[in-house]
């Protein structure tokens, strides 16, 4: 590579990290309920059913996804991917919405958190929730269970393509987590939904302020269009 194809390379990598952190910083100043409505009005699906905080602040960034599957004679590994996870990623784990057994636990928390990765999503349960807490890991999933996945289970592929809940995410994607669960945005579709969801946030913003100041709620919403916020159109 030349010096000048070098420089150039350069100059559009950090163009790119600058956009992604720019990205990460807007999705992070809005609710997941905000960020919803606006997948749906672009007829995006992104909302992860059934997955909701386990412990820590809300986490926003991109997605380092895993998959899980059960275990056969081969045996296998869990939790060995840590190694390879980026900081401020925030880690997916697909283990089919299973109950029985967990995916995360304390260790992974305690390293996780040392190495500043920005928080959890499990598509199962996770266990030692005292000690995620304890350290402030952020994690979302769907139920806290003991039982260990070890021999039950096994990592099956990383940075892949996964679905949760009818939703794709593939690595790169963006996640953003809240006390309201869990969003997934395309990142192919970051900007179309980042503009739409901070439309939607100031309209209601508005609304709230006309009715503090004595329009009836019901007249509020009427004169800006609430009901029809994330009604799809055409684009």
């Amino acid at each position: 590579m030349s010096k000048h194809s070098t420089e150039r390379f350069h100059v559009g990598n950090e163009a790119a990290v600058k956009s992604r952190e720019t990205a990460i910083g807007r999705l992070a100043d809005l609710p997941t309920a905000t960020v919803s409505d606006a997948l749906d009005a672009l007829g995006l699906p992104g909302s992860l059913f059934g997955i909701g905080r386990t412990t820590g602040r809300a986490i926003t960034g991109q997605a380092f996804t895993v998959r899980y599957e059960p275990i056969d004679d081969e045996g296998g590994t869990v939790g060995d991917f840590l190694d390879e996870v980026a900081p401020g990623s925030v880690i997916i784990i697909d283990n089919s919405g299973r109950l029985d057994c967990t995916v995360w636990g304390g260790i992974m928390s305690r390293v996780a958190a040392a190495r500043g990765i920005a928080g959890t999503v499990v598509h199962g349960v996770c266990r030692d929730v005292a000690t995620s807490a304890g350290v402030g890991y952020p994690l979302w999933s769907a139920g806290r269970f003991m039982r260990t996945g070890k021999d039950r289970v096994r990592c099956a592929a990383v940075q892949v393509p996964i679905v949760v809940d009818d939703v794709k995410v593939v690595p790169g994607d963006y996640l953003h987590a809240d006390a309201d669960g869990v969003v997934a945005i395309p990142a192919a579709r970051i900007d179309e939904v980042l503009e739409i969801a901070e439309r939607i946030e100031n309209v209601e913003n508005r609304i709230v302020d006309l009715a503090i100041a004595g329009a009836t709620l019901t007249e509020a919403r009427r004169q800006l269009g609430y009901h029809t916020l994330q009604t799809p159109c055409e684009r």
